[in-house]
């Protein structure tokens, strides 16, 4: 059975680097894709691995259908091996989140565990299924959370709907130690809060003497090193809004030092561990998202405008697709719930619809957002009362 540390060590919250690096599309076929939606709490998460394991089941039917007996011998088994021990790990099954991808192929396996549900679905195919990762990866309403004290740092991922605390990458650093090693002046000041920290308190502070230049020295590297590597490591690979949350004090500091273009300049007064539940954190957050994500959005449409009038925006899903085709498209607009069934070329771009009923079908709309995103272009999946045509689809043009 597939040894769990190695299993784990293929365990994910964010596939955004995999989508970088061009890994979800390379699979040598056949490439397994298996989407459930899950559950955070018991009892209702008690039925996750039935379901799972019934995915499994489909994917096995699958290749059996696809394969020869004599083909399917050698495969079978090291392509559902990985499924297989994952569907037995009790552990994983009581710390899921919303919803579930698992990919797996011929010496790869991911597993992705996502902040939104998706349908169920199990599909053997030449390629992996990625949409309903591109859909929610593409969303317009999804942030982080940076918390930063003088101890350490934490970094939060959500939604409007949810937040989750995620890991951290290997060069990020944790703690203030972590950071400075063995330069760390000896503190001289204690920093304590009385009533309770947030919007509109200041702490107390209590001075020892003598060293406040020395702390405010090793803040400020601290608060660079962190930001650097924050940068690096998670806000340019997602490209998404971040947040600091940190005491009053810290803010100016932190901001004063940052490189980071994606940390907005409205902050959280608090430290997170002053809050009760991570839910009390998502509604701070979301309170400051909301108007970026609306002034985005917003954005968004009046740029599509200005491009449609001067000739270099369309609607026209055939036209559209030709330019995605083409490396012509800088930003697509995708509805959320829209869905267009059909073929398109990849050599002209030209469309046929159909049904689902035919196993070549899918939905254009995210064909055309996966190619949009390998040509360069800004994807943005936009809710329905947001998106400013009546196709589905609004292209900007780069030229």
């Amino acid at each position: 059975m597939t040894d769990m540390i190695s299993l784990r060590s293929k365990i994910v919250n964010r596939p955004e680097k995999d989508f970088a690096d061009g890994l979800l599309d390379s699979c040598d076929p056949p490439c397994l894709s298996l989407y459930q939606s899950t559950h955070r709490c018991h009892p209702e998460n008690l039925q996750d691995p039935i379901r799972f394991g019934n995915l499994v089941k489909q994917l096995e039917a699958s290749l059996r259908k696809q394969f020869q007996e004599s083909e399917i011998r050698p495969l079978l088994e090291p392509l559902l091996e990985p499924f297989l021990a994952l569907a037995g790990d009790s552990d994983f099954w009581a710390h899921t989140l919303d919803g579930l991808a698992v990919l797996g192929g011929k010496g790869l396996f991911r597993v992705y565990k996502l902040q939104r549900q998706v349908g169920e679905l199990a599909v053997v195919a030449d390629s992996f299924h990625v949409k309903p990762l591109m859909r929610i990866l593409q969303s317009a309403d999804r942030y982080q959370v940076l918390a930063v004290s003088l101890k350490e740092i934490k970094l939060f991922e959500g939604n409007r709907d949810v937040l989750d605390e995620i890991d951290l990458a290997p060069g990020v650093p944790r703690t203030l130690v972590d950071a400075l090693g063995e330069d760390v002046s000896e503190p001289h000041q204690t920093v304590a809060s009385y009533g309770g920290v947030g919007v509109g308190r200041s702490p107390m502070h209590h001075g020892h003497g003598g060293r406040r230049p020395e702390v405010e020295i090793d803040a400020e590297r601290f608060f660079r090193a962190v930001d650097g590597a924050v940068l690096e490591e998670h806000s340019r690979p997602s490209g998404l809004p971040l947040i600091l949350a940190a005491l009053p004090e810290h803010h100016h500091r932190f901001h004063e030092v940052s490189q980071n273009p994606f940390l907005i300049k409205e902050s959280i007064d608090l430290y997170p561990d002053d809050l009760s539940s991570t839910e009390e954190l998502c509604q701070l957050a979301w309170t400051l998202m909301e108007p970026n994500y609306r002034a985005r959005l917003a954005a968004l449409v009046e740029e599509f405008g200005n491009a449609r009038s001067a000739g270099l925006g369309d609607d026209d899903l055939e036209q559209v697709a030709t330019a995605v085709m083409d490396g012509r498209v800088a930003k697509l607009l995708i509805e959320a719930q829209w869905e267009r069934l059909g073929r398109i070329s990849v050599a002209s771009g030209d469309i046929q619809l159909d049904k689902l009923s035919n196993p070549e079908v899918d939905d254009m709309l995210d064909d055309l957002g996966r190619t949009a995103l390998k040509k360069g272009a800004e994807v943005v999946i936009v809710p329905a009362e947001r998106i400013p045509t009546k196709t589905g689809i609004a292209a900007i043009y780069r030229y």
